[in-house]
Order: C-alpha cells, then sequence, then structure tokens
C-alpha cells in the first residue's frame, strides 16, 4: 500500500481530497486527521458537507457556523450552517419578487411555494455544495479536505450538471426565438417577459455552480476521490455499488480506506476477550474479499484505535496510520 504520502508523491498537483462512503465508517475522522497531516507543511482547510457528520465533535472545539476557525497552525475548520445560508437565499429571493413588482409583501400562497421549496433536501444540498465553491475558488489555502456525505447524496449533483445545463440551453434558445420573431408580442407583455428572464438568470447560475462542483470532483489532475470502507458484509457491497455509480458518472475513484480495522495480534494474545478475536477472524475474511475485489485501489489500512479518535493527539495516530501504513494489506489476512 501507498499510503497518503505515495498518492500525492505520484500526483503532486492534487490540491483537492474528497472522502466518500456510507454513513458510519468514519469520513469525518479521516477527513480531519488527513487535514491534521498535510498543515504540517501546507495551509489547510477542511470542510464539512456531511449534516450527519461533526468536524466539532472531532475536534472537540465549537466550529459549527463560525467560518472558517484555525484549529492549529496552517489548519482551518469549516463547518457550515446551511440552514441558514438557505434562509438567506429564500430572503433575497422574496425581495427580488417584491422589488420587481414594486408589492409592499408577498402574496400569501406565494410565500407558502417558496418557503415549501426551501425545505426540499435538494436545497440543503445546493447550499452545501455552492459553499464547496466558493471556498475552493477563492485559492486561499494549498489544500482542501471535504468530508462528503453518503453515497448518493452528492454525486447526484454531478448527473444534475448535465440535465440543467440541456434545460437551461433549451429555455434560452426559446428566449431569443421569442425576441427575434415576436418583439411586438413582447412589448405588450414586457412584465411577463422580465419576469422570466429573472427565472432564467436564476436558472443559469443554479447550474453555473453545479457544473462548477461537478469541474472540482471529476478534476483527475488537482482532486482525488477517496472511498472509505470498512471489513464488513454491507460495507464492500455499497463500495462495489459506489465505484459502478461513480464510472457511470465520469468519475475515477484515486484509492480506497480501509478504516476500524482490528489489529490482528489481537486475536493471538491471551489477554483478549473471546468477542474481540471473534470480531478479528471475521474482519480477515472480509479483508480477503476487500484485497480480492479491490486489490491495488486500497491506498491505506487505518487500525481500530484503543480510544475513539478525538482531539490533536489520537487525530495524530490516525494521520500517521493513513501517510504511511505500518502494517501491509496482507498483515490483515
Amino acid at each position: 500500500m501507498i499510503g497518503l504520502k505515495g498518492l500525492l508523491e505520484r500526483r503532486p498537483g492534487l490540491r483537492v481530497l474528497i472522502y466518500a462512503g456510507k454513513g458510519g465508517l468514519g469520513k469525518t475522522t479521516l477527513s480531519a486527521a488527513s487535514s491534521l497531516l498535510l498543515s504540517e507543511s501546507k495551509r489547510v482547510l477542511v470542510f464539512s458537507t456531511d449534516p450527519q457528520a461533526s468536524l466539532s465533535d472531532v475536534f472537540e472545539r465549537d466550529v459549527f457556523g463560525k467560518g472558517e476557525v484555525k484549529i492549529a497552525e496552517n489548519l482551518y475548520v469549516l463547518e457550515i450552517d446551511a440552514d441558514k445560508r438557505i434562509n438567506e437565499y429564500v430572503a433575497s429571493i422574496k425581495k427580488k419578487i417584491i422589488d420587481m413588482y414594486r408589492l409592499d409583501k408577498l402574496p400569501p400562497d406565494l410565500e407558502e411555494y417558496i418557503d415549501s421549496a426551501a425545505a426540499e433536501p435538494a436545497m440543503y444540498e445546493s447550499a452545501v455544495y455552492d459553499a464547496m465553491v466558493d471556498v475552493v475558488a477563492e485559492g486561499k489555502y494549498d489544500y482542501y479536505i471535504f468530508d462528503m456525505p453518503p453515497f448518493g447524496h452528492g454525486i447526484r449533483m454531478v448527473a444534475m450538471a448535465d440535465v440543467l445545463s440541456q434545460w437551461v440551453e433549451k429555455i434560452t434558445e426559446l428566449r431569443k426565438q421569442a425576441y427575434e420573431y415576436g418583439r411586438v408580442a413582447a412589448s405588450l407583455k414586457r412584465a411577463k417577459l422580465t419576469y422570466e428572464d429573472e427565472i432564467l438568470k436564476e436558472l443559469q447560475y443554479i447550474r453555473d455552480r453545479i457544473v462548477a462542483f461537478r469541474n472540482i470532483i471529476t478534476n483527475r489532475e488537482t482532486s482525488a476521490l477517496m472511498v472509505v470502507v470498512t471489513p464488513e458484509r454491507m460495507s464492500i457491497l455499497d463500495t462495489e455499488k459506489a465505484l459502478e455509480m461513480f464510472s457511470s458518472l465520469g468519475l475515477e475513484a484515486a484509492g480506497i480506506v480501509v478504516n476500524q480495522v482490528y489489529p490482528p495480534e489481537l486475536a493471538k494474545s491471551p489477554d483478549t476477550p473471546e468477542y474481540i478475536r471473534n470480531r478479528v477472524e471475521e474482519q480477515r475474511k472480509y479483508m480477503a474479499e476487500i484485497k480480492q475485489k479491490f486489490g491495488d485501489m486500497v491506498v491505506s489500512v487505518v487500525p481500530m484505535l484503543n480510544r475513539e479518535p478525538k482531539g490533536l493527539e489520537a487525530l495524530s495516530l490516525v494521520a500517521k496510520e493513513l501517510w504511511s501504513p505500518s502494517k501491509s494489506l496482507d498483515d490483515y489476512i
């Protein structure tokens, strides 16, 4: 296994590491550990895009909704308040409509429609990835580490980019025809067309942001998609499906990190409880399956620590194994 060190040596242009996988695999811990490791020599931002995960918890610092918070030298954490971002966006939409039609306030049915649309799960994802695009575009850091939501949530944004692009292009073409062949009608319906143009402008903005997000995560020179798996049946099956999904969307996983693995020597120690020895033996079977199915894609194996990996000291132990694994994959089989 080449570890994170070998991956960066092979791909020196990497600037973005994206940890993906199903929930409960330790993506947040690995993201935090990677950021701590890279901050030893470079300026790093670690960004949580998973509403179920908490960098505040892992770093043992309250960083939620507080912008880019400095945790250590060269290490910054961003845990956005997506609800606040959505509320600000909704407020701006309402203001645009009020200003456009010179209203005192929105009609109740329209306000209810806008509020219900804002409650859709896609709005949360859009707000999160919008923030992701912003921080990368600003270019303040040498490395960006992203803790992604469980499989499917973020990746479907890649598929949406092409669909929305075609939709916007079609609407734009129809709008051009309206101007070319219906100028008289347009002058008679100026208010309606102005409203439609504002809608088109919003669609184009959303499309551009989704395309920007897609371009970030599909750029093989600068970004690496790191898939996290644990030695368990469902985790292995989910990873197989995810790799197929990534491939269908033009995404290539740069590496696989096997997390939460019990050290094999535990099975040989007489002091180890029986249930732990049984767990080690069970994991050994799945580690063999991981090797057989994913082979050279495995970059690192991170063993289970004897305490929860929280705080900089514990995270440094995880970082050490990520950077240069102390055991080979075969050692766990």
